[in-house]
């Protein structure tokens, strides 16, 4: 394969792999939402990292959706 061909598939499979992950933390958002609403609300202007361990302190209360995507992201 050709250099030119090589960054362009390159490019391809990145652009794949970004629209995946886009998905993916949308799905994540949307299952969460309430959850963070209801035991998080006082940490959401503190960043992401700051939300996911709140939620990780609750988990034993979480939904069944958030709680499967957070399981499902190795966390």
């Amino acid at each position: 394969m050709d250099r030119i061909a090589y960054v362009f598939v390159s490019a391809l499979i990145a652009a794949q792999v970004l629209a995946i992950s886009s998905v993916s933390a949308q799905q994540g958002h949307d299952a969460c939402a309430r959850d963070v609403t209801r035991f998080c609300r006082a940490h959401m202007n503190d960043g992401d990292s700051v939300v996911l361990e709140c939620l990780k302190q609750h988990r034993s209360r979480l939904s069944r959706a958030c709680d499967k995507v957070l399981t499902e992201n190795g966390q």
